[in-house]
């Protein structure tokens, strides 16, 4: 008789204390732990994993779900028409475990998280919504995403992906009426009460407009003269359907999209998303591609956080530095530009590697740039951080700290500036991030001033990647050779008829990912930002799932805004830093 010395995993905890309740344990491509249980057990296994296990997952990172009407290799057995998908992070084991829960099609109900996980309240709210999933306990209970009249559920395999599939929309007066009704905010439903007979409720519309929120965002605030009794953030009017369109575009023509998700962002949208299909189809990365790959996204963390610096100032009453930054930001899409032939939008990274080699001349401009923005950002220090104004409108204002942060799903900056030191460039280094000196800018406050000090120092940390990136370029290919990568080698397309039909389907179809699943993670400029892939062995994902860092961040806006001003709610959106396509997707 052997023993099993191997150490105990997660998976061998859930099983001795919940055996009866788990169905199985699925591989991944990602080699995350997978267990599915019954529904009957999420409430005491998740509460479990958050509270009680040793080195707790104490963030729920992400909460989804997939139809699973029409997948041709099945991963569990079984009549489920629909799994529920809950990522959990755990920071004391720098690891995650993902949790799903299948659901019948006659039944698809499971019990609300939102009473261990707070931030699960908008998670479970766009799952009733993009697929019908109920849960029991919730108490707001409807769309999010979606308009309140909208039938169907979007994100499941039988509704329509395009508008042509759809009859030709009409707004007859009666159905006019009906959606201006729907449009209506009742606050009641929300719990909110009168504090007297004779008194009723004030309320003040904020937004929907773009230009004071940085997209199209309606906050309805029940106020005691100026101060914030309570906020109800109203988001969806940038819905795109972009995970949608993520199942119906080949796995290389769906790229541009990701742009489009954090549109300040550029590369880094393509970052995560390229990164989960290498993982699925095996490929690696060459060194070269990496590198040039860490060179583009620090310099659209810079582009991106010269936009918040100045719109930040802007939102405070600072007028001057939103034009000097964006000026310096015209800096960077000069040399994005020249190395990707577009500026705010270059979907450059590609499956296995980047569009194309670095162009000459690529390192003068580097250089240039290198020199000159560290007494940019001296300048703006004075202009902006060490004004007076400024700090009496961002200090002490939206005040939360790491525990608040962490139950609210909080990641980047936003965590940062509560004094945790956490960043997945360093604590899970992709694309060779662990080949780099950089040090992770923290502040202890986790007010609106100190998430400004996190984002700033950042910049000059980026200045410093870029220069190891300059000085230190590798040579070799800038794309993989394996067969996969898109778009294919085409060395011997004109050498046999075998290889040119290969190379003709790979650039028409895109090529045929392995049926799995895969997550992959970035640091972006507003938090962490990650894909969930699932493949079915096809030209296309079966679900693409986008972990947007801006969605639970305008899901906290509430919980540290009460008791503030109007003006005080300026600063706390300005200090998020989000853009409304990132939470809306």
């Amino acid at each position: 008789m052997t023993t099993d010395t191997r150490p105990a995993t997660i998976v061998d905890t859930l099983t001795e204390k919940f055996g009866d309740n788990l169905r199985s344990v699925q591989p991944t491509t990602d080699q995350i732990p997978t267990v599915w249980i019954d529904r009957s057990a999420l409430q005491p296994v998740l509460s479990f994993l958050k509270s009680e296990v040793e080195q707790p997952y104490r963030m729920l990172y992400d909460l989804t779900a997939i139809d699973e009407g029409s997948r041709q290799h099945p991963v569990q057995p079984g009549t489920d028409r629909f799994s529920v998908v809950y990522h959990l992070l755990s920071f004391d084991r720098n690891d995650d475990i993902r949790v799903k829960v299948g659901l019948p099609e006659a039944d698809p109900t499971v019990a609300t998280v939102r009473t261990i996980f707070p931030n699960a309240d908008w998670y479970e709210r766009e799952v009733f919504d993009m697929f019908g999933v109920r849960f029991d306990g919730h108490p707001h209970l409807q769309r999010i995403l979606m308009p309140h009249t909208w039938e169907g559920y979007p994100l499941r395999k039988d509704h329509p992906a395009r508008a042509t599939e759809m009859p030709p929309f009409e707004l007859p007066d009666e159905r006019q009426d009906r959606e201006m009704e729907a449009f209506k905010f009742n606050p009641e439903d929300w719990g909110m009460k009168r504090r007297s007979e004779d008194s009723d409720f004030i309320f003040l519309n904020l937004g929907p407009q773009h230009p004071g929120t940085h997209g199209v965002l309606r906050v309805i605030l029940q106020l005691d003269g100026e101060e914030i009794v309570d906020a109800v953030p109203e988001i969806g009017f940038h819905h795109r359907g972009a995970e949608k369109m993520g199942e119906r575009q080949s796995w290389h023509s769906y790229i541009p999209y990701t742009d489009r998700i954090d549109y300040l962002g550029g590369v880094m949208n393509n970052f995560p998303y390229v990164m989960a299909v290498e993982k699925l189809a095996g490929i690696d990365v060459p060194e070269r591609a990496q590198v040039i790959r860490i060179m583009l996204a620090e310099f659209f963390r810079i582009a991106s956080h010269l936009v918040w610096y100045g719109t930040f100032a802007q939102d405070v009453g600072a007028l001057s530095p939103v034009f000097y930054m964006f000026n310096d930001r015209e800096r960077i899409f000069t040399i994005i530009e020249a190395i990707c032939g577009d500026r705010m939008h270059p979907n450059w990274f590609r499956i296995g590697g980047v569009a194309d080699d670095l162009p000459e001349g690529w390192d003068k401009l580097v250089r240039e740039f290198l020199d000159y923005m560290p007494a940019r950002l001296k300048e703006y220090d004075s202009l902006v951080m060490k004004n007076h104004i400024f700090k009496g409108r961002t200090k002490g204002i939206g005040v939360y700290d790491t525990d608040t942060a962490i139950e609210w799903g909080v990641t980047g900056p936003g965590l940062r500036a509560t004094g945790y030191e956490w960043d997945f460039r360093k604590t899970r280094p992709y694309s060779g991030y662990d080949q780099f000196e950089f040090d992770i800018p923290i502040a202890h406050n986790g007010d609106c001033y100190d998430r400004g000090i996190v984002r700033v120092e950042e910049m000059r940390q980026s200045l410093r990647i870029i220069e190891q990136c300059l000085n230190n370029m590798p040579s070799g290919p800038y794309k993989s050779s394996h067969k996969l990568t898109t778009p294919p080698n085409k060395d011997r397309t004109m050498h046999d008829i075998e290889t040119l039909i290969t190379h003709f389907l790979n650039v028409s179809w895109g090529p045929v990912i392995p049926p799995g699943e895969a997550f992959a993670a970035v640091e972006a400029s507003k938090g962490n930002n990650g894909y969930y892939l699932v493949s079915d062995g096809s030209t296309m994902s079966y679900r693409t799932r986008i972990r947007a860092p801006s969605f639970p961040h305008i899901q906290m806006v509430p919980a540290i805004s009460r008791g503030h001003t109007v003006a005080d709610l300026l600063a706390i959106l300005g200090s998020i830093d989000f853009v409304l396509a990132d939470v809306d997707r």
